[in-house]
């Protein structure tokens, strides 16, 4: 029998393994070039719970098997706060396993938005099993609100530049 699958709350101390998997992340589908110090304020921030948190699949100390970047803050046009998914991303190695860590985290958002009493805003931007993707979605959350489009631009494809 196997150990059910959990997600843990991130903490300051997994910090380099998050930089590890959101550089991957960025690798596989961004379509900007991601700089590093970016990306550590933001998981910075959200690993110290302010306004965010990070949740996480893996053993506190072990590799990261995923993980769901989770920001708290007003939309542009308002004061009222909203839960934005800025990255879900399941490392490599462990896609496709019958536990399903992507539908995992995206339960964990929705507790997160449900706990706070605000909604969640999260979606998929990527040119890479945007289908399966968009699926998932639909099954843990219900039709969509509308679509991204990029002009000029693919996920995964970025001038690659030193992270």
């Amino acid at each position: 029998m196997t150990e059910e699958l959990k997600i843990r709350m991130g903490t300051p101390e997994d910090i380099y393994g998050m930089m590890d998997l959101a550089l991957m992340a960025c690798d596989e589908n961004g379509f900007v070039n991601p700089d590093k110090y970016k990306l550590m304020n933001e998981l910075w921030q959200a690993l110290n719970l302010q306004y965010g948190m990070v949740g996480i699949i893996g053993k506190e100390n072990g590799p990261i098997e995923g993980a769901i970047l989770l920001r708290i803050g007003p939309m542009w046009y308002s004061h009222d706060m909203v839960v934005e998914e800025k990255a879900i991303f399941i490392h490599p190695d462990h896609r496709g396993a019958k536990e399903g860590r992507a539908r995992k985290l995206v339960e964990f958002a929705k507790k997160a938005a449900d706990e706070l009493g605000i909604p969640l805003l999260i979606g998929v931007l990527s040119n890479k099993r945007t289908e399966g993707k968009i699926r998932l979605y639909e099954r843990q959350l219900g039709k969509p609100t509308g679509a991204f489009f990029l002009y000029g631009a693919r996920t995964g494809e970025y001038a690659v530049t030193e992270h």
